[in-house]
């Protein structure tokens, strides 16, 4: 399990993202190199850190299901995860 303080910080940082989406847009489009330089920097998306949203796992995170492959694979063995099933061949 991940720290708590470091799932609080990735929240963090979305709300910074989408609060300044829009003018990080319109500075982008103006060239305006200064004014993105005045904003937050944890206001750039690229800041963000996908984490599994169970465990907090930052690492082995599988997009389409927004969890960690460790917890995919255990809740796939469980039967919570529709459509998924081990494969046998």
């Amino acid at each position: 399990m991940a720290k708590e303080s470091m799932k609080a910080r990735e929240v963090r940082r979305q709300k910074l993202v989408d609060k300044y989406a829009d003018k990080r847009a319109q500075l982008k489009a103006e060239g305006d190199y200064v004014g993105l330089s005045r904003l937050p920097k944890n206001s750039n998306p690229i800041r963000l850190h996908n984490r599994c949203l169970i465990t907090g796992r930052p690492k082995g995170y599988m997009r389409q299901f927004g969890i960690s492959r460790i917890t995919f694979r255990e809740m796939a063995s469980k039967g919570l995860i529709p459509g998924v099933k081990k494969a046998s061949w």
